[in-house]
């Protein structure tokens, strides 16, 4: 397997394809880059996951960057979220976090961030390829290295930014004392997400939250990753399941009856939710949303209903994220489990959206199920295509020429037809010789039934 580099960062199978001299490499350029951005005092915030390798890793990051003449806050095992709130609370050059997000526990990897505390834009990240590709990074003489801080502060200062949401009515949720299951997949999130719900007044059934590194289960929290969590909250009686993902931008969410919730329901859930609160302030129509391509159209439905609007970006954080920021959105995310709230901070965030959405149950009163029943029904299936010889321009071009007249296309990834009943999303990897192929309906049937009719144009 070799390296993964992508706008997501670097990530790899420690020891294969991610060794020492890589993550030196790679950490120099992030340095350099850093240097060039603010040449009088650069600072790099750095966090990690809980993976085995996370230590050494981080380390070897740390020493890097000091070599090259680069200051680093090391805030420890915390959420990429975390990395990013605290470089841009501080005005930190760039951020680092050590993750390899939802991948199995023997890959790690970089997430690098921005002054912005957003993650390099693909711009950016090109400057940073580009340093490391041609060994243009420079070290620091001794006298000149940069200063190591040891910071444990910001899980504390995470937690409170949430808790200070105007939003939230600490005393209602507290009232309801919410029975929750929660799985952290033994890595960061088990820190810092019991914590959040004590706080809130709910008893927490701890499943995988040692921080061992040592993932209880593939660590994608996809329904069928989650099974042992279902199973817990039935057997507890328990009124909601809660899973993040290793490094806690992804949050999933099981129902009192056992059953998935429904990742793209976690982001609609959170729409729902600040799109009302700002409807009852009479400030809706003034609102918009944010959400990538691949992201269900239940979203639409909800802006809709609340007078807001929709803006819909390639996939990809950053990209949400950006734009976000350039229209001055106040919700967005992705339907993977991602909310963005930027009166937090401006990048996809578990404990934010876990904060949005058990206020969002105080308030309403009835079951997790029931919530799920009161918001637009939409399926989404997923494929994939092994191309060969096809040209995946080529059949993207064709298949677009082919659309009818009562269909809307948007080429700004890939290719997304929205006809009036469903919409399909075909988009080519930049990994691997195949195409993605997402289609939502109202039926899973029938959404099974459209990504098979796509898959079949594509390849013929």
């Amino acid at each position: 397997m070799s390296l993964m580099i992508s706008i997501s960062g670097i990530r790899g199978i420690v020891g294969e394809s991610l060794t020492p001299e890589v993550v030196v490499k790679y950490a120099a350029a992030f340095g350099e880059y850093c240097k060039r951005v603010n040449p009088k005092s650069p600072e790099v915030v750095l966090g990690r996951d809980g993976r085995i390798t996370g230590k050494i890793i981080a380390n070897i990051v740390s020493s890097t960057l000091l070599s090259t003449g680069v200051n680093v806050r090391a805030i420890g095992i915390c959420p990429t979220p975390t990395v990013a709130l605290a470089v841009e609370k501080l005005g930190a050059t760039g951020g680092i976090s050590v993750t390899a997000s939802h991948n199995p526990m023997q890959w790690n990897g970089l997430k690098f961030f921005a002054s912005t505390g957003l993650f390099l834009d693909a711009e950016e990240n090109k400057g940073v390829w580009k340093i490391a590709d041609n060994n243009a990074a420079t070290f620091a003489s001794w006298e000149k290295i940069g200063t190591h801080t040891a910071d444990d502060s910001w899980i504390r200062k995470h937690l409170d930014a949430v808790l200070a949401l105007p939003y939230l009515d600490i005393k209602k949720i507290r009232k309801r004392r919410l029975k929750v299951v929660l799985d952290a997949v033994n890595s960061a999130g088990g820190i810092i997400t019991p914590i959040l719900l004590r706080e809130l007044g709910c008893e927490v059934i701890e499943m995988n939250c040692d921080v061992s590194g040592v993932f209880a289960h593939t660590p994608e929290p996809i329904p069928e990753n989650l099974t042992d969590l279902c199973d817990r909250v039935k057997t507890e009686k328990a009124d909601i399941g809660i899973a993040v993902d290793p490094d806690v931008d992804r949050l999933v969410l099981i129902t009192e009856k056992g059953e998935p919730f429904g990742e793209e329901y976690t982001i609609a859930s959170a729409v729902k939710f600040v799109l009302e609160k700002e409807k009852q302030a009479g400030r809706t129509y003034t609102q918009s949303v944010v959400v990538n391509l691949s992201t269900t159209r239940a979203i639409d439905d909800i802006a809709a209903q609340c007078g807001a609007q929709v803006h819909r970006t390639p996939v990809g954080e950053i990209n949400v994220a950006k734009q976000m920021k350039n229209i001055g959105s106040i919700i967005g995310g992705e339907g993977s489990g991602g909310v963005i709230f930027p009166a937090v901070h401006t990048g996809r965030d578990a404990i934010v959206g876990i904060g949005l959405i058990l206020q969002l149950l105080a308030e309403f009163g009835g079951t997790v199920s029931e919530l799920k029943s009161s918001l637009p029904q939409y399926q989404i299936a997923k494929g994939k295509i092994e191309l060969g010889k096809i040209s995946p321009d080529e059949a993207l071009e064709r298949i677009r020429r082919s659309v009818g007249v009562d269909a809307r296309v948007n080429t700004d990834d890939g290719l997304r037809i929205d006809f009036p009943d469903y919409w399909v999303h075909l988009r080519k990897s930049n990994t691997e010789p195949i195409v993605r192929v997402i289609a939502e309906a109202r039926t899973m049937k029938q959404a099974a039934e459209i990504v098979q009719q796509f898959k079949q144009q594509v390849l013929t």
